[in-house]
């Protein structure tokens, strides 16, 4: 099957080269490092850590197991790759030079075996469900450990894995997997992973701490741009959702004039659909990256950087978490919870099922089925300070009470290097 599956690869390689080549007429970061996709790139003057992290938003993440990471192992540099040029534009901007961070190239045999001679990882860690069949052979014919961390699965995709039985028992042998609760890790051995190897662990996104500097962000932006306005974020939209969002918006805008939408698209290669959508509905909008102070009569900051959503999550007063109102899965509920900023999702959260489900059930979270009703849980918000600041009280409680994760990986990790790994 891996055979199968190596050959396909290689088939389809020259479309996803391709289409990278495309896409960097719009965004010219596809166009950066394209060596790396297919396995060259620097050579590590010494054994490193290896951490996959696929994009954005497991990139952010890992951002608290890298972090514990080096200063747990300091002996051991981190090379972090990603897929995305979001992912990698996020990873370089939390960690600069302290981190080596290179693209994961396409999953053949070839590329694989020159990523990790060029590397050189002593353990090879991959955020969530990454499932790469031929870097996991890579690894185990070098004899190098692979942890699958913060791992989940869902039931719908152990029907599919189970299709291609055969390809994932050889993936997970010998792999140990942490996954993020007792259901994720039974659903593991289910595909093949080793019983006695996989451990729930929890989920690391618990563990990301509330960054200092992008509260202190936060809260010049809303004592400079908009401290007596009513606001709130819409954080990782995707198409189909900014109308929904435009639209509670101006319905919000009846009973609280002068509200202000910080609207922030999932990815760069949508700001300008979305500014041509603003364009089109008469909305009246600034860019983040051009404006300096916010005019009083602008309806939305289109939010058109990388980076900066956890400082403007910290700037408002309640917020939206995006993929959630069209059915992509939701992103992540933990950030503005982690910040006490009251959250509001969607129906559609099944990549974070327990998270939100946790949130909903502790009073720390609001859930929504359409405009109208996004429009009368801000307006119920912004009206009643005293629920604003139960449910960010809540939120906090929740992310304290269930951290961790990262603790129980460096113990894993640990053990593996004590091993002589």
């Amino acid at each position: 099957m891996r055979y199968l599956y190596s050959a396909l690869i290689h088939l389809l390689r020259p479309a996803a080269l391709a289409a990278v080549l495309w896409r960097g007429l719009r965004n010219r970061r596809y166009w950066e490092a394209l060596s790396e996709r297919f396995g060259f790139g620097p050579v590590s003057a010494a054994a490193t850590l290896m951490l996959h992290a696929v994009s954005l938003g497991e990139v952010a993440a890992a951002a608290p197991l890298v972090r514990a990471l080096r200063a747990r192992h300091p002996e051991l540099p981190i090379v972090l790759t990603t897929t995305t040029p979001t992912g990698r534009a996020r990873a370089l901007a939390l960690f600069g030079d302290s981190v080596a961070v290179r693209y994961l190239p396409y999953d053949t045999p070839g590329a694989m075996r020159r990523l990790i001679a060029r590397a050189r990882p002593r353990i090879v860690i991959v955020m969530e469900t990454e499932l790469w069949p031929n870097l996991f052979d890579a690894c185990r014919r070098r004899r190098i450990p692979t942890i699958l961390a913060n791992a989940r699965l869902s039931l719908r995709s152990v029907a599919r894995y189970r299709r291609f039985g055969a390809l994932f028992r050889g993936v997970l042998a010998g792999v140990t997997v942490a996954a993020q609760s007792a259901d994720d890790a039974g659903r593991f051995v289910a595909i093949g992973a080793d019983p006695a190897r996989t451990l729930a662990v929890g989920n690391v996104k618990f563990d990301l701490g509330v960054d200092a500097p992008a509260m202190q962000r936060g809260a010049a932006l809303r004592s400079a741009g908009w401290p007596a306005r009513p606001v709130w974020v819409a954080g990782s939209t995707h198409a189909g959702e900014d109308e929904a969002v435009l639209a509670a918006h101006s319905e919000l805008e009846a009973g609280f004039p002068g509200a202000l939408l910080l609207l922030a698209p999932r990815h760069p290669e949508r700001f300008q659909q979305v500014a041509d959508l603003l364009g089109r509905l008469g909305v009246r909008f600034e860019r983040r990256s051009g404006a300096v102070a916010v005019k009083a009569a602008t309806q939305v900051l289109l939010v058109d950087t990388v980076g900066e959503l956890a400082a403007l999550y910290g700037a408002a007063d309640a917020a939206f978490v995006g993929g959630s109102l069209v059915p992509v899965g939701g992103h992540n509920l933990l950030e503005p919870a982690a910040l006490g900023v009251p959250v509001i999702t969607g129906p559609s959260w099944s990549n974070g099922a327990e998270i939100a489900q946790l949130l909903l059930r502790e009073g720390a979270a609001l859930e929504v089925a359409d405009a109208q009703e996004l429009a009368a849980a801000l307006a119920r918000l912004l009206g009643d300070p005293e629920l604003r600041r139960r449910m960010g009280a809540s939120g906090r409680r929740v992310v304290e009470a269930n951290r961790g994760s990262v603790g129980r990986i460096l113990d894993i990790v640990g053990a593996i290097l004590s091993a002589g790994c």
